[in-house]
């Protein structure tokens, strides 16, 4: 597949889970404390109210209420609220958005009895009981000595989460940049992972006279019956490493001695493929057999009813198999 149409098919599942999550929220948030962003696709952006907050289910915000290292993660500021957003006494924060796959991630881990279902941490490959981190900071050795604090979305034990929802990709990287990490031709094979082709400068128009590129001008007398050929645009890309959220979580998990997740949306298949493509390079069969994905639907299987039923109507995430609720009932949860 060429890295356009590569491009196209992310653009469009993004897109297309986007527009869906635009139309259940705005049901959904009838009878919620919200405000909508500007623009021609506007985006839900819910508030906290009386002791609850329409981005959460009543169970799990009752508990990140209650664990101050939990609540710690709503410092995040959202961060196109000064020119996307209305106006608000309290800063609006990430994970008022209705697209925030952090506010999944703990919508479902933080609900009481999910991390403590020993069908849940089956799925993950772990004992049941561990207590989630939100925004856990790895040491991610560097060639220089030093260490990269990424940051986890999540960590369960020895688990390391990466979660996904609405985002476009796994960002990309310069080759420079992956190549200061101090394991990484030890854990990835280079000439296997991705690349993404992304544009070096901005783009540039052939000229029909070398006097254009002179600092010296020259007036340039034309033949009055003289056409100008068109002149097609000059793009001048590089190629860099794609994937470097993955790339960098793989690392991370590497040396910390961790296995890797990533939990991602099976209306994503084009996040899907791009972790495939990732562990396809890892090297060595024992991080690598470490390594796994699990979709959003395959875990909503293992919750409780009510949070199956909040996932169903404000994210359409229901277990595989079920079609999801009709978007007009969106707002009939209570």
């Amino acid at each position: 597949m060429s890295l356009l149409s590569m491009a196209e098919k992310t653009g469009l599942c993004a897109s297309e889970l986007r527009h869906e999550l635009m139309a259940r929220n705005r049901v959904y948030a009838r009878a919620r404390a919200h405000v909508e962003s500007y623009g021609s696709h506007p985006v839900v952006v819910y508030a906290p109210e009386a002791g609850q907050h329409g981005n959460f289910f009543d169970a799990a915000y009752a508990a990140i209420l209650d664990r101050g290292d939990w609540m710690r993660r709503f410092d995040k500021v959202h961060a196109q609220a000064r020119r996307a957003l209305p106006k608000a006494e309290r800063r609006w924060r990430e994970l008022d958005s209705s697209m925030s796959s952090d506010a999944l991630l703990m919508n479902v881990f933080c609900t009481p009895g999910v991390v403590d279902s020993p069908a849940v941490a089956n799925a993950l490959g772990l004992e049941s009981g561990a207590q989630p981190l939100f925004g856990w900071k790895a040491r991610v050795p560097l060639k220089n000595g030093r260490f990269d604090r990424t940051e986890v979305d999540m960590r369960l034990g020895p688990l390391l989460v990466e979660a996904k929802l609405t985002e476009s990709d796994f960002q990309n990287c310069e080759e420079a940049v992956a190549e200061a990490y101090r394991d990484f031709d030890e854990v990835f094979d280079r000439e296997v992972l991705p690349r993404a082709e992304v544009i070096a400068g901005r783009p540039k128009q052939q000229t029909e006279f070398p006097e254009d590129y002179s600092q010296e001008y020259e007036e340039v007398v034309l033949d009055p019956l003289f056409v100008a050929p068109e002149r097609p645009l000059i793009i001048e890309t590089k190629s860099c490493f794609a994937s470097y959220q993955l790339i960098r979580n793989v690392l991370a998990a590497h040396a910390a001695g961790c296995s890797f997740c990533v939990l991602l949306d099976q209306r994503r298949p084009d996040l899907r493929e791009a972790w495939f493509d990732v562990m396809a390079a890892v090297k060595q069969a024992g991080l690598r057999v470490r390594l796994k994905t699990l979709t959003w639907q395959e875990l909503a299987a293992l919750l409780p009813g009510d949070l199956q039923e909040f996932l169903d109507v404000k994210y359409g995430i229901v277990p595989p198999g079920r079609m999801g609720s009709p978007i007009g009932q969106a707002g009939e949860l209570e």
